[in-house]
């Protein structure tokens, strides 16, 4: 059938899917991009839970050191000063002016001799002033005793001539207080005949002590004064001569640390040195440790006295000795290092260093150190024995000559073994 003839033609109708092709092609392309979004998250949150779960590579590094055998001398240090057994300050008892001196630095006395004198002009005076008065005084003791017979005999004649009537008895009570006096006067007169005496016993004695001697044998090692000069012994007498007794046997007093004292005793062996003579090494023997404690800048020390043979005379009074106690000795002692036991990793080193695992407690005698065995670290406890500053005694535990004691954990650069 056909269309009637003259009817206008229809256009035909567009369809939905025509009419939104742009707009349905920018959303396809929102959505694109929301996906390649969404897959670049989930990828990445992907990747960053396979690094998480993924074991992390040990990444500490492990210094060392090597165990041995070896031998370990205990010891504790000290400084002393040498000195003479005895030492003594030859001083004036006397003031005045040194008219001369018989020794000098070095000198050689013997007990008795002069070593110098005080000029006695003054003292010869007052010696002689006071030999005069005790003779005063004996005279005048003679003088009272006659005095004392008169009124003896004065009393006698008293009382005879009382008896016939020829005297008062006021007369004859005079004569006794007469005789009375009499003997006070010569007690009195005997009384200053020893006081005489004493005063010229003491100017005598003052006089002697011009004449100074020497109280020891021994090397004088100090010298005071020179002639002419004035000593004044007022309060307390000037020292003029210093006098060591014998130098061939000498003593060090040293300071001990009261964190030390308890390792040393009396009859020990000791060796020392001195800056004089550095490579030569002195012996002595621990004589003893004094109770008095010393305390200097808050440092609690005791003396300890050391006796010294000097027969070479190389050491002299007033050295500085470097003194050296040995309280132990191991000749063949497994040994560490001590700067393995001053190691002590952090916690995260120890988690990463065992793996994870929580190390046991070791008992308070116990130490732990760390070995490396296998390329691994290995918590070892062990007792230690003695210690020389240096290295220290293995004394029970599975350490063995030949281990390698970490000491370092750096965190980064090469490793390093001994």
């Amino acid at each position: 059938m056909s269309a009637a003839v003259g009817a206008p033609l229809k256009q035909p109708a567009l369809r939905p899917s025509q009419s939104d092709a742009p707009a349905r092609q920018q959303r396809s392309r929102r959505w694109l991009r929301y996906g390649v979004v969404g897959a670049g998250i989930l990828t990445a949150a992907w990747v960053a839970l396979r690094v998480a779960r993924t074991p992390k590579t040990a990444t500490l590094h492990y210094q060392t050191v090597a165990i041995d055998r070896g031998p370990i001398l205990a010891k504790v240090t000290a400084n002393g000063a040498l000195s003479a057994l005895v030492t003594v300050n030859v001083g004036s008892q006397v003031s005045g002016r040194v008219q001369s001196l018989r020794v000098d630095f070095g000198s050689t006395v013997k007990r008795g001799e002069v070593v110098a004198t005080i000029d006695p002009s003054m003292f010869l005076a007052a010696a002689a002033q006071a030999t005069a008065n005790h003779r005063a005084t004996l005279a005048a003791v003679e003088r009272a005793k006659a005095q004392q017979l008169n009124a003896e005999k004065q009393l006698a004649r008293s009382a005879a001539l009382q008896k016939e009537g020829l005297m008062t008895g006021a007369e004859l009570e005079t004569a006794e207080a007469n005789l009375a006096v009499a003997r006070a006067d010569v007690s009195l007169a005997v009384s200053n005949v020893s006081q005489a005496k004493a005063a010229r016993d003491q100017s005598e004695l003052n006089l002697r002590y011009t004449t100074i001697v020497s109280p020891i044998d021994g090397v004088v090692i100090s010298r005071n004064v020179d002639v002419g000069q004035t000593v004044a012994a007022t309060l307390q007498a000037p020292t003029l001569f210093t006098i060591a007794q014998d130098l061939t046997h000498m003593q060090v007093d040293t300071n001990v640390a009261e964190a030390d004292v308890g390792k040393v005793r009396a009859g020990m062996d000791v060796t020392f040195t001195i800056d004089a003579y550095p490579n030569h090494t002195f012996r002595g023997k621990l004589r003893q440790v004094r109770d008095n404690a010393q305390t200097i800048q808050n440092v609690v020390t005791y003396d300890t006295v050391v006796d010294v043979e000097n027969e070479a005379r190389l050491l002299k009074p007033g050295m500085t000795a470097n003194v050296t106690f040995a309280y132990a000795h191991e000749a063949n002692a497994v040994r560490v290092p001590n700067a393995a036991l001053r190691f002590r990793p952090d916690a995260t080193s120890v988690m990463e260093m065992t793996g994870g695992r929580v190390l046991p407690a070791i008992p308070p005698d116990r130490r732990l150190i760390w070995l490396l065995r296998g390329g691994k670290p290995v918590a070892v406890a062990v007792r230690t024995g003695i210690n020389d500053g240096t290295f220290t005694e293995m004394a029970e535990g599975d350490v063995r000559p030949g281990d390698l004691a970490v000491v370092e954990t750096p965190s980064d650069g090469p490793k390093r073994n001994p």
